[in-house]
Parts: structure tokens; C-alpha cells; sequence
């Protein structure tokens, strides 16, 4: 074997560590693994390599909210057009940096580039990830027809075997469900989702099945269920640091302590909220108290 076979080699083992570990939401480890691949993909005399280390770093990095350093980067692979699946991977990219700091304009562009080029290279997953991502971005803007026509779209073009990213989609398409107040079929997709999902023991993605199904207990008056989900999606969030899952877990466990006359937790949950979010809005826990919360929040936004 040879020295460039042999970089080779070590380059597809770091990119294929670093794919296992996003699957299973070890975001940080997963950075790693890319970062490595990127220096060795560097020494490789070849552009397609480089472009796609580039590629994988980022989309792990934009997850991390570390993403605005990698957008002059990955625009530059999309106008370039030297790839297709390296443009295609550019554009969803960027689009999933825009969706998270919530330009759901600039995502819906560039998430409609990602699914051309992936109808271009006839890749059903590339395909699926695509209808999810702009499901997603519909369902941020609270399209709620639309984010389902999605969701279902991307389910169809899923292979059936219970795998982590199609529990991620049914996810999403049981909160439309719930939202829609078909509550059989989205309790069904729910515990669907954070069944497998706790049978692969991904933590991190987790937390939106456990939210989700924590609105949908309150939605329909399940109190204690409701707080349970609530405390575990709170647990998972807090270990991986993921701040809006923290605060999305305060408002419904407030809720939830409120609707079932446990005013003093309610108050307590909510007072956590704004002394750690929004510390001159020493309002916020009677304003919250007041109101029906569920309301105001959307937990795919």
C-alpha cells in the first residue's frame, strides 16, 4: 500500500468515526473526528476530498451554533458547482445554519438547492433529508400543512427499518399530529421515535421526543406524563447544553405544574426561566402563571 492509500485509508476511518458519532448526537467527538479528516484530506492532492471534509466539519460545527465561520467556505463550494454531491452537501449546509439561527427565508432557499441536486443525483435519502429540513423550516414558521406534506414525503422515501434519523422525521411528523389534534396518531409516531431512539441510546435527540410528547400530555390533560417527559427532556438538555431544549423544558413543566395547581413549582420553574434568560423581565413568572403558555411556544421553531 502505498503512502497516499494509506492517507486514504485514514481519512474514510475518521470520516466514517465521525458519521457514527453524529448518529448517535456525540456532536463534539464527531468534530473531532472531522477536524482530523479535513488535515489528512488536505495532504491528498485533490479538491473533491478537501471540499467534502470542509463539508462534514461544518455541518457538525453549524449544530454546535458554530456555524457562521463556515458559511464563506461552504458558498464557495456551491458557486464553484464542481460537485454535485459536494454542492448538494454545501447547500444543506448552509441551509441548516440558517434554519438554526432562525432565517427561514434564506434556509427555505437554499434547503429547495439541496433537494434539486439531490433529485439530480437520484439519491432517495438525500431526497428524504431534504423534504425534512424544508418540513422543518415550515413547521418553524408554523406552516402547519405544509410541514407535514413534507414530513410525509420524507417518510416515504425512507427505507422501514427503525434507524435513528427516521425516528428523528417521525418525530417531527408527530408533532404536526399533535398540533393538528390527531392525538392517537401522534402519540403512535411519538413513542415510536423515542422508542427506537432509546433503543440506540441516542440522548441528544431524545430531547424533541421527550418535549414533544411532554405538549402533547398537557394538550390533553396528562399532567403527571406530561412532567415526567418534561424532567428527562430537561435532564438531556442540560447535559448536552442544548439552551433552547432547556428553556423550551421550563415553559411546559411550568405549564404543567400550573395546569395540575401546583403553583409554587409552576412559579419556581418559571422563575428559573428568567433569571437564567431573560434577567430584566422580572414580570415573566406572573405573566407566564396568567397565560396558557402552550400558546407561546413553538418547540420546532
Amino acid at each position: 500500500m502505498t503512502c497516499i492509500d494509506e492517507v486514504g485509508t485514514q481519512f474514510e476511518d475518521l470520516k466514517q468515526r465521525g458519521h457514527l458519532a453524529v448518529e448517535a448526537g456525540r456532536l463534539e467527538e464527531a468534530a473531532g473526528h472531522f477536524e482530523q479528516a479535513l488535515a489528512l484530506a488536505r495532504t491528498i492532492d485533490d479538491p473533491k476530498v478537501v471540499d467534502l471534509a470542509v463539508c462534514n466539519r461544518a455541518a457538525v460545527e453549524i449544530v454546535l451554533g458554530r456555524g457562521e465561520a463556515q458559511l464563506p467556505r461552504l458558498r464557495e463550494i456551491l458557486v464553484q458547482n464542481g460537485d454535485p454531491v459536494n454542492c448538494r452537501l454545501a447547500a444543506y449546509n448552509i441551509a441548516r445554519h440558517y434554519e438554526l439561527t432562525k432565517n427561514y427565508k434564506k434556509a427555505l432557499f437554499y434547503a429547495r438547492i439541496a433537494r434539486e441536486r439531490a433529485e439530480q443525483q437520484g439519491r432517495s435519502d438525500w431526497i428524504a433529508s431534504s423534504h425534512n429540513l424544508i418540513g422543518n423550516i415550515f413547521l418553524a414558521e408554523s406552516f402547519l400543512e405544509e410541514a407535514c406534506a413534507e414530513f410525509e414525503k420524507a417518510l416515504a422515501l425512507m427505507p422501514p427499518e427503525p434507524t435513528i434519523w427516521r425516528a428523528r422525521i417521525v418525530d417531527n411528523l408527530g408533532y404536526c399530529r399533535i398540533l393538528q389534534q390527531r392525538y392517537s396518531e401522534g402519540y403512535a409516531l411519538l413513542y415510536e421515535s423515542l422508542k427506537v431512539l432509546r433503543r440506540h441510546g441516542a440522548g441528544r435527540y431524545q430531547i424533541s421526543s421527550r418535549l414533544d410528547l411532554c405538549f402533547a400530555h398537557l394538550e390533553t390533560g396528562r399532567y403527571e406524563q406530561a412532567r415526567r417527559h418534561g424532567e428527562a427532556a430537561l435532564r438531556l438538555a442540560e447535559e448536552v447544553g442544548e439552551t433552547d431544549s432547556i428553556k423550551n423544558a421550563l415553559y411546559l413543566l411550568g405549564e404543567a405544574a400550573n395546569l395540575s395547581g401546583d403553583t409554587d413549582t409552576a412559579r419556581a420553574y418559571f422563575s428559573r426561566l428568567q433569571q437564567g434568560y431573560f434577567p430584566e423581565a422580572a414580570y415573566l413568572p406572573g405573566f407566564l402563571l396568567a397565560v396558557d403558555v402552550r400558546k407561546l411556544v413553538n418547540l420546532h421553531a
